[in-house]
């Protein structure tokens, strides 16, 4: 069993090998999306800085993730920030596959990137959260809520050098409606590392994996400093 409250740098499918089945109470992941950077909008243009940085992540990912995540899991308790041409598969693979309960939250930013050409504005990321029958969603009326109405967090972005981070608050959120504290939360995809400071924050154990060098570093630099935030208080 790997250790608690860690993020590692490794390919996921090679970490969660090592994690026994059954043990993780939720995910909560924001994997690479599968996206088109050609066309309209601001992906008419190849050399823009943001399109750059989406070259490693817009390719979607494998479905043995999904099967491997499902095995580690107690019972299946999943968030998954998604494209809209996720929705579809994921919802076959979860509900019709596996039967499971689902509902989809949507992110409204309220300063998207000002391009659209021949399409609507990208102004809307989607959330799905899939669950057993009688997996438990806690939380109450003020954090239950199927969208979240906020402005990119320009500033984490900055901060921390990962292009899609996402708001903190939304995914403590998420955290807080869908365990309890002492529980394990596991993200595969844990880019500059927002589900672990989550977890933090609202006393839950992670595991959580990252490939990119880069971005691991960054991540485990921000926890560091979020448990040193701890010890000061």
């Amino acid at each position: 069993m790997l250790e608690l409250d860690k993020i590692y740098c490794m390919d996921c499918l090679e970490g969660m090998k090592q994690i026994p089945d059954g043990t993780i109470d939720l995910c909560v992941t924001d994997p690479p999306y599968l996206i088109e950077t050609q066309g309209g909008g601001i992906y008419a243009h190849e050399d823009k800085q943001y399109v750059k940085e989406l070259n490693n992540i817009k390719d979607g990912f494998r479905t043995e993730i999904l099967d491997e995540l499902c095995r580690v899991m107690k019972r299946i308790n999943i968030y998954i920030f998604c494209s809209q041409k996720q929705i579809i598969p994921l919802t076959d693979y979860f509900v019709t596959k596996r039967g499971c309960n689902w509902n989809l939250l949507s992110w409204h930013k309220t300063n998207p990137v000002p391009a659209c050409g021949n399409k609507y504005l990208t102004d809307t990321e989607y959330l799905l959260f899939f669950r057993q029958k009688g997996v438990k969603l806690y939380g109450n009326f003020d954090t239950k809520r199927t969208w979240f109405n906020t402005p990119l967090n320009q500033a984490d972005k900055e901060k921390w050098g990962h292009p899609t981070i996402k708001p903190l608050n939304i995914v403590e959120t998420l955290v807080f409606n869908s365990s309890e504290a002492g529980d394990i939360v596991l993200d595969p995809f844990s880019g500059s590392g927002t589900t672990a400071i989550a977890c933090i924050k609202e006393k839950r154990h992670f595991i959580c994996f990252e490939k990119d060098e880069t971005y691991w570093k960054k991540s485990v630099e921000r926890v560091k400093n979020e448990q040193r935030q701890l010890t000061l208080f």
